[in-house]
């Protein structure tokens, strides 16, 4: 089996796996190219591949106010195999150079798997709201 490899998305096929598993993921609010290509100026993104094949993708938030917000995400059919624990460990470290002194994560509350990982890792529920016309609640999560 090939090895994962994580890398910033550079060109447009990149940023379209990228968004492939972000939609996935999070199919209340799927992004067009645009709004990927306008995260990737602001964020840092990665896209998690297994061989030529996208399974995951991270975005780190640079800290506002000292807390810098990281997002793992694993396609469903490759969870439980240490692909989110690679990506959440590189955006982990991302933030930390960015200076952050606190992290934070945000998960779509009907991602049970998502959720049991932040709360494995230390993160702890702080909020959960709706945005404008979307029936399922994101969940907001501080570390430790």
């Amino acid at each position: 089996m090939s090895k994962l490899r994580l890398l910033q998305p550079q060109d447009d096929a990149a940023l379209e796996d990228w968004r492939h598993v972000h939609n996935v993921i999070i199919p209340t609010d799927p992004l067009s190219p645009e709004a990927v290509r306008e995260r990737s100026g602001r964020n840092h993104l990665e896209v998690a591949y297994l061989g030529d094949l996208a399974v995951g993708c991270s975005t780190v938030r640079p800290p506002a106010d000292g807390t810098a917000t990281v997002i793992a995400r694993v396609l469903p059919d490759h969870r439980g195999q240490g692909f989110g624990e690679r990506l959440y460990a590189s955006g982990l470290a991302r933030a930390r150079a960015l200076g952050a002194e606190r992290i934070a994560t945000v998960v779509l509350a009907s991602n049970e798997d998502g959720l049991r990982f932040a709360l494995r890792r230390g993160f702890t529920e702080v909020e959960r709201y709706l945005l404008p016309g979307d029936t399922v609640p994101y969940v907001d999560l501080l570390l430790g």
